[in-house]
């Protein structure tokens, strides 16, 4: 960003933004900078968008009723659908199925805003006649919620609607209504706790009497707070007020669980005890759509206790949350301490939800900030570290930046958002578009397509695109007259005087005048692209600005590789042994191959030492796995260990058989128990968690795990060792060590020749052994010299083994 005084660069670490100056220069010129044209759309172009919107929404419908349909879901890459106990388990991921033609009763609604009446009668018949709920499954009470009761009672609200306006359907009688009646039905068991708060899943055809719900305790926040516009809507509309009676109760109790002093909320509770399990507190996953519920509620039903929530709630989180344009997540009961250093994408909704309390400028600088990290890697990733780096690479087609492009769009009027829409529409179309529907990204940096594309793509992600480009008199209905749900159904707001079942905030709990003063700028004052244009390098502009496919990452560093070090070496960056292990290194610009290379090197050392930090996990030695098989030699495979479960240390070992765990991944109930009481498990990794697994074969009487990893061609030796992560839970008994593909292959074929070998698991043998693998105890002394006289910095830190989730 240009300067009178010269060309300063802001280099993000962590929460803090640093200048550094350089005398070099390093301007952010707009060459380098994407731009996007701020001109307005032409009519006819607004209009072709629209039609492609529309496309591509029936692209995917159809896909689905022809090769997926009564499924829940299509598999996009496999042409087929997917169905809850025949399609291979993705563990809890699949709480979301009921085998109830999800994605068909989730996109119902679509079809109305589409003006499709004659598939949306046809839609309507077919789910009348196929979709069932007595069915014996385990379903998470929320997905449930949100796509199925919601998408029954919009198709039922927008039947009866077009029935009056369109004299189409005179057959319908409220089937919709009956079935979304009975649906909550089966959801209320999960409300028979003694705080009111729900479980987190329920037994479609059981309730909660099955033995996978005996243990039940935990939910998240936005689990249990995203219950009331559906069950308001419900009630008010069956006229059986227990519906929305439960889903009042489990909100009072969450507003009495928050934290007295900072008013923030945690992800994670016992629906027992009312006590945290997670005390992290954000606007992202875990907790989302209970904020916007709080708001929304009061929209809906006029209840003035949810808009004083949402204030007190809306005040705390801009207060210690939002920092500037990004949204960091804190401890809620220590607010200014920081818990993570990432980001996730289901935070991009919450521009959305600013604009409809009408907090237009923040609204404006964190949209900007989630449209520049899309820019960067083409979609958002599901999780990107604070100075924009993939932390976690999959995009779902999520539909929440869309939302609030659509909804920033509608305040303002600029096109600059229909600009933005455009961008993430040809996105969709160039890299998720295959021949059976859209598929889900695996990775943004690869491309790699992911079998899966959830229902909300065709009840959001396409619904919110069409929207955006549409003109008001495009559309059936006057949109001004519904509320979107966090599925993006439509309830009207006439529901709000069908019979008020909530009471008045002065009757219920204490009112403070200020929880309802809110500043609500006029968007006809605010001009977004001033707001805007100081943030428009903060990710493209970052400096130094070189190409991330050019550059090596400390993330990827290995001392072992000659290749990895003639590219430091390139960089300006020499290191110096120490000794123990430790490593010196030291960067100048002077001896940098090119001031290219030498701000590369830069980068790098920041990443070494931000790496370092973020590796601050505790100590844990290296594992080794062996055996011998009849005169051969003894085998001795390195393992990496886990921050579960006991430590295998000094001379402690363990010595038994080892059974493979059916399924392999151990994400849901094993089929073969009986086999692992007193062996060695043999387990896959993928779909949960290690602490997960590990606590499922110890139940099972396991005396300890190997898991295995399930990415081709790893190995220690070309990859960083990690230790697997728990929860900060205790409670695993047993060992748990971590193999890598290569060193996986050769214990797993040993096994399958002789199911009675006997494996021994051991701490390495010598401390030379840990030193030489390349992420533990490596003590990074960065120095990093500029051309300035007096702008050199160094640290010095240390990094352990990486600690990763599956």
């Amino acid at each position: 960003m240009r300067t009178l005084g010269g060309f300063c660069c802001f280099l993000l670490q962590y929460v803090a933004v640093s200048v550094v100056v350089l005398s070099n220069g390093c301007a952010a010129t707009t060459d380098h900078i994407p731009s996007v044209p701020t001109h307005n759309m032409s009519h006819k172009e607004r209009n072709e968008l629209k039609e492609e919107a529309r496309d591509m929404f029936y692209h995917a419908y159809e896909a689905y009723m022809e090769k997926a349909y009564p499924a829940d879901e299509l598999m996009p890459l496999s042409c087929t659908g997917r169905y809850r106990g025949v399609t291979p388990s993705r563990g809890d991921l699949d709480d979301v199925l009921g085998n109830f033609s999800m994605t068909l009763v989730d996109t119902l609604d679509t079809l109305v805003i589409l003006g499709d009446l004659e598939e949306f009668e046809r839609a309507v018949k077919l789910v009348i006649k196929d979709v069932k709920f007595d069915n014996d499954i385990v379903v998470s009470v929320f997905e449930t919620n949100i796509r199925m009761v919601g998408g029954l009672l919009s198709a039922h609200i927008l039947a009866e609607y077009v029935q009056k306006q369109a004299d189409v359907m005179l057959w319908y009688r409220g089937e919709l209504l009956e079935m979304a009646k009975d649906l909550g039905y089966r959801l209320l068991p999960a409300f028979n706790t003694s705080t009111g708060i729900p479980h987190a899943r329920v037994n479609l055809k059981h309730g909660m009497k099955v033995e996978s719900l005996r243990h039940s305790r935990e939910t998240c926040t936005a689990c249990a707070g995203t219950i009331l516009l559906e069950f308001a809507a419900l009630s008010r509309l069956s006229g059986e007020p227990i519906f929305e009676a439960k889903a009042h109760a489990a909100m009072d109790a969450l507003w009495k669980m928050r934290h007295r002093s900072s008013d923030l909320m945690g992800t994670v509770l016992n629906v027992h005890s009312g006590d945290w399990i997670r005390r992290e507190s954000g606007v992202g996953a875990g907790i989302d759509s209970y904020y916007e519920y709080c708001l929304k509620s009061y929209i809906l039903l006029g209840d003035e206790r949810y808009l004083a929530r949402f204030n007190r709630h809306y005040n705390a989180i801009m207060k210690y949350i939002s920092q500037g344009p990004m949204l960091l997540d804190v401890q809620m009961h220590r607010p200014h301490t920081k818990t993570r250093n990432f980001m996730d994408a289901l935070l991009a909704f919450w521009p959305g939800l600013q604009v409809l309390s009408g907090d237009l400028k923040p609204a404006v600088q964190t949209h900007e900030m989630l449209y520049q990290v899309m820019q960067m890697h083409t979609f958002i990733p599901e999780a990107f570290t604070y100075d924009f780096q993939v932390h976690w690479g999959q995009h779902h087609l999520r539909p929440e930046f869309i939302e609030s492009t659509y909804f920033l769009y509608r305040a303002t009027g600029d096109h600059y958002y229909l600009q933005v829409g455009k961008k993430a529409l040809k996105a969709l179309q160039k890299h998720a578009k295959v021949p059976c529907g859209y598929a889900a990204v695996n990775d943004v940096r690869t491309g790699k397509h992911e079998d899966r594309m959830d229902s909300y793509v065709l009840s959001e992600t396409f619904k919110y695109l069409y929207l955006l480009f549409s003109d008001p008199s495009d559309l059936l209905l006057n949109i001004e007259n519904f509320i979107f749900t966090t599925e993006a159904h439509l309830l009207p707001l006439t529901l709000g005087q069908l019979g008020n079942h909530t009471f008045n905030i002065k009757e219920h709990e204490e009112g403070n005048m200020l929880d309802f003063m809110r500043s609500c700028p006029s968007p006809n004052k605010l001009f977004p692209e001033t707001v805007r244009r100081p943030l428009r390098d903060l990710v493209t502009g970052v400096c130094p600005r070189i190409s991330s496919a050019k550059r090596l990452r400390a993330a990827d560093f290995q001392a072992s590789n000659a290749d990895h070090l003639r590219t430091v070496y390139d960089m300006g960056i020499t290191m110096v042994s120490l000794g123990e292990g430790k490593v010196q290194l030291l960067h100048s610009f002077y001896n940098a191959k090119s001031p290219e290379d030498a701000e590369r090197g830069l980068i790098f050392m920041q990443e070494m030492v931000e790496l370092s930090k973020s590796n601050a996990i505790p100590k844990t030695q290296l594992q080794e796995v062996s055996f011998q098989r009849g005169g051969e030699e003894l085998q001795v495979l390195k393992a990496g260990p886990s921050h579960f479960g006991p430590e295998l240390t000094g001379d402690m070992s363990l010595s038994q058989r080892a059974v493979f765990a059916t399924p392999s991944k151990v994400c849901n109930s094993l089929r073969n128990g009986n086999e692992l009481k007193g062996k060695i498990a043999i387990l896959e990794r993928g779909d949960c968690t290690f602490v997960d697994k590990a606590r499922r074969v110890q139940t099972a009487g396991s005396v300890a795990a190997i898991v295995y990893d399930n990415m081709p061609n790893t190995s220690i030796d070309n990859q960083q060792m990690f230790a697997m992560s728990g929860d900060g839970r205790d409670d695993v008994k047993i060992p748990v060590v971590f193999l890598f593909t290569k060193e996986a292959e050769v214990l797993l074929a040993a096994i399958r020749a002789d199911p009675s070998l006997e494996i021994t698991l051991r701490a390495v043998k010598e401390l030379g052994d840990l030193q030489s693998s390349e992420a533990a105890n490596m003590d990074t002394k960065a120095h990093s010299q500029t051309k300035t006289d007096s702008a050199r910095t160094s640290s010095s830190s240390s990094s352990e083994m990486k600690s990763n989730k599956p």
